[in-house]
């Protein structure tokens, strides 16, 4: 009987609950370091508690900062286990490579919903990063856990890494290597976005939130485009936790996904 197949659906079900998903992605300690913090949020505890109270469909965080902050988001939403990381103090030609930072059983026994994994398309190490993409699925599908690819075109030969073209086949590639769900670049437009939400073929489209942008406004802009491209969602960290009001933050973003606001009204929860 193929158990892992239901219990792959189960998991998803708890994260698209309606179909869709606002995701709090907490990875950038490892990867920016705690300067992208405001000092009011260097105690992870205090950021996660706002976001989760504010009804965020998952957190997505790495196995050690899942077990420290257990407390805070046990039972209250979904959890996505991010077992590749990489820091900035590395040398610079090495930044394009993911390491191991935990594996699946690491998820299993934190009680995750889905796991997590970055693959650089077009970066020198794409070999590396797949292998370790690889191992990780098969693992995964032996306990029935989705896998969420971050699908992030990078490489020395990427001019533009939010060119269409180039976010397209990143997004294919993620369907061809077994993503269940993919987070990938907003394109700038709704138009765009329609086009790399076509060539995932059905599987889950998620927008990366990317830097902080200066009008929230703005951000929620572009996330009610991804919506209306056929995205089910985001997964967002800089533009909730470095805002004044990350719990406002979350509802508004929530409240476009979820309920189709536009965002001149979604900005009500952040004023």
């Amino acid at each position: 009987m193929a158990y892992n197949a239901i219990g792959k659906r189960v998991r998803l079900s708890r994260i698209l609950r309606d179909g869709k998903a606002v995701v709090f992605a907490f990875d950038h300690g490892v990867e920016h370091g705690p300067k992208d913090f405001p000092p009011e949020h260097i105690d992870p505890r205090v950021i996660l508690k706002k976001v989760v109270d504010a009804s965020v469909d998952a957190v997505m965080l790495l196995p050690g900062m899942a077990y420290l902050t257990h407390e805070v988001w046990a039972n209250k939403t979904a959890l996505i286990v991010k077992v590749t990381s990489k820091t900035n103090l590395r040398p610079e030609d090495q930044r394009m490579l993911q390491s191991v930072f935990g594996y699946v059983e690491d998820a299993v026994a934190l009680g995750a919903d889905a796991v997590a994994a970055t693959v650089y398309w077009g970066s020198q190490y794409e070999d590396a990063m797949l292998n370790m993409w690889f191992s990780v699925r098969e693992a995964a599908e032996r306990y029935g856990l989705p896998c969420l690819q971050l699908a992030y075109p990078r490489g020395p030969a990427i001019k533009n890494m939010y060119d269409v073209e180039i976010v397209k086949y990143g997004v294919r590639a993620a369907i061809e290597s077994g993503a269940d769900l993919i987070k990938t670049y907003y394109t700038g437009s709704k138009e765009t976005f329609e086009e790399v939400v076509k060539v995932a073929a059905g599987i889950p489209v998620l927008m990366s939130g990317g830097p902080a942008r200066e009008k929230p406004i703005e951000f929620l802009k572009d996330v009610k485009n991804v919506v209306e491209a056929g995205a089910r969602g985001v997964v967002v960290g800089r533009n909730v936790f470095q805002h004044k009001n990350p719990a406002g933050m979350i509802k508004a973003i929530m409240s476009i996904v979820h309920e189709g606001k536009e965002p001149e009204e979604a900005i009500k929860y952040v004023e």
